[in-house]
């Protein structure tokens, strides 16, 4: 694929009119943007602050790559509904295992899509970290290994404190290494694969602090 898929005019006009906003206002920094890929679909897996967490994500990309993301179902009602696909998302439904959610996901990736993923499953609450109380989930793995792309990990810092203005960072990291995952059953080489991405997210996270 010579281009990556074109956003929406409603995608391009957010990140047009906000892109100032989070520069100065929140002065965003973002880092390692050399390790993303130019070309073809990606999935993008980051830790898990905020609903905004798409939002500083995407920025930093813009307007090179369009960012495309799972958005729970009950989001979905017009007009939200069409805003919301404009701006990127797809509909997942929360609390179950929801094929056709990674099935859009994977169908995405190889049309050349770059799409976010949370493996965390939840966002943290009150500035904690539950690292040992949430389970972490392995779809950003298993879309990355079905759609024969990249898992590219990211850090983000600053979506828990955007009410107090604290400056925002991200940290994109190198595609994790699966090649050696190749001989084992899609659903061991999710979960090994996703044991790599967590240490890559805890590492591009610690970088951030």
């Amino acid at each position: 694929m010579s281009r990556p898929p074109r956003p929406s005019w409603v995608y391009f006009v957010i990140g047009a009119l906000t892109w100032p906003v989070l520069k100065t206002v929140f002065r965003l920094r973002a880092s390692g943007r050399d390790n993303l890929p130019r070309e073809g679909g990606f999935v993008l897996a980051a830790n898990h602050w905020s609903n905004l967490d798409p939002w500083p994500l995407g920025i930093p990309l813009f307007p090179q790559r369009f960012l495309r993301f799972m958005a729970k179902s009950e989001l979905f009602w017009f007009p939200l509904g069409a805003i919301v696909r404009a701006g990127g998302g797809f509909r997942v439904r929360r609390g179950e295992r929801d094929e056709e959610a990674i099935a859009t996901a994977v169908g995405l990736c190889r049309q050349g899509h770059a799409v976010v993923m949370f493996p965390e499953g939840t966002r943290r609450q009150k500035g904690l970290r539950k690292r040992h109380e949430a389970r972490w989930h392995s779809g950003a793995a298993r879309i990355a290994l079905e759609a024969g792309v990249p898992l590219v990990p990211a850090g983000i810092a600053g979506t828990e404190r955007l009410a107090r203005l604290g400056p925002l960072r991200v940290a994109y990291g190198p595609p994790v290494e699966v090649g050696d995952l190749a001989q084992l059953p899609i659903a061991e080489r999710a979960r090994a694969a996703t044991d790599r991405l967590r240490d890559a997210i805890d590492e591009l996270e610690r970088s951030l602090s």
